[in-house]
């Protein structure tokens, strides 16, 4: 199939996308992005606040190693995430349902870019959305308000790195 060894995968090119986890609880939900984040080789995952880090048993059931692959950061403090991202040139972007949000269908930003998904239940906390610099919302047509944090997350990751020039 042509994949990447660990190593190989830790030395390749990565998107410039940075996956910031905003207090998400449950581990499940971090193996699935950091499976998702192998797979479309991006920067790193950064896991904020009550979020959960590898080694464990339940990240470990749904990332099937890509914990042992992806860059991974643990910050105590979202916004100090923010900071130390800003300052290393990445557009901080909250994927959060607010007044004035862009829609993900006319989203065609590809800067270096800190997408940030909050926890399952409360959304990106209302500190971490302030310092963002923009909020990207996921159009809906059904009944619901909100999709998983996991598939969310997907979407957005694929919507970042379609339009670059990888394998």
């Amino acid at each position: 199939m042509n994949r990447l060894s660990a190593e190989e995968f830790r030395l390749a090119k990565k998107v410039p996308l940075v996956i910031v986890l905003d207090n998400v609880r449950s581990m499940y939900n971090v193996g699935s992005v950091l499976r998702t984040a192998d797979g479309f080789r991006i920067e790193k995952v950064c896991m904020c606040g009550i979020t959960g880090t590898p080694p464990h048993q339940e990240i470990h059931k749904t990332a099937l190693g890509a914990e042992d692959c992806v860059n991974w950061a643990y910050y105590k403090n979202t916004v100090d995430c923010i900071n130390d991202l800003r300052k290393e040139g990445f557009v901080i972007v909250a994927l959060e349902q607010v007044e004035g949000s862009k829609n993900m269908m006319d989203w065609e930003d590809r800067r270096p870019m800190a997408i940030i998904v909050g926890n399952e239940v409360k959304g990106v906390a209302q500190e971490v959305v302030d310092a963002a610099d923009y909020c990207l919302e996921i159009p809906q047509i059904g009944t619901k308000h909100s999709f998983n944090v996991a598939c969310a997350t997907a979407m957005v990751m694929w919507e970042y790195y379609k339009s670059f020039n990888y394998p």
